[in-house]
């Protein structure tokens, strides 16, 4: 796997019991950052009503949703020797959950899954044009591949 210079911190408020444990959390985000990376990424676990408040904010759309994506603002003033931060990844565990349960899908593959699509996003990657999905779905079924895990859209 390469090497990137970039600093996870997990945040779990969730208050889920069957959230993956850090180090794998950090295995599938790296994996899913590209050779120039670097700084500090923040991957949140929330509940239900944090990610409903944070759609509705954020996206305008009603409910919780399984990951949502904050690029940090570029520029933003450091102090010197201070990693800039790259954003945040906000995962929501019971939809992470409920969606494996409803698409038949192992609970660790489908988080990998939701991990990856959010670092994905943070590193530039889209699915608004059938072209872009094309190309994320692509990067998103090798890096999963790569850890053994099954093609998440076999069955679409």
């Amino acid at each position: 796997m390469k090497a990137t210079r970039v600093s996870i911190a997990i945040q779990d408020v969730s208050g889920d019991s069957e959230v993956p444990r850090p180090d794998s959390l950090r295995r599938w985000s790296r994996a899913a950052l590209t050779e120039a990376a670097a700084g500090e990424l923040t991957l949140r676990l929330v509940g239900r009503g944090e990610s409903a408040d944070l759609n509705r904010r954020y996206r305008g759309r009603e409910g919780p949703t399984n990951v949502l994506t904050f690029a940090a603002e570029p520029g933003l003033p450091l102090a010197p020797g201070e990693a800039p931060p790259l954003g945040d990844i906000v995962i929501c565990a019971p939809v992470v959950a409920a969606e494996a349960r409803e698409q038949g899908k192992a609970l660790e593959a489908h988080w990998a899954h939701i991990a990856v699509h959010g670092v994905l996003h943070l590193m530039g990657y889209d699915h608004e044009s059938d072209e872009d999905a094309l190309s994320m779905e692509s990067r998103e079924r090798q890096i999963l591949a790569g850890f053994d895990y099954p093609d998440p859209y076999a069955d679409r």
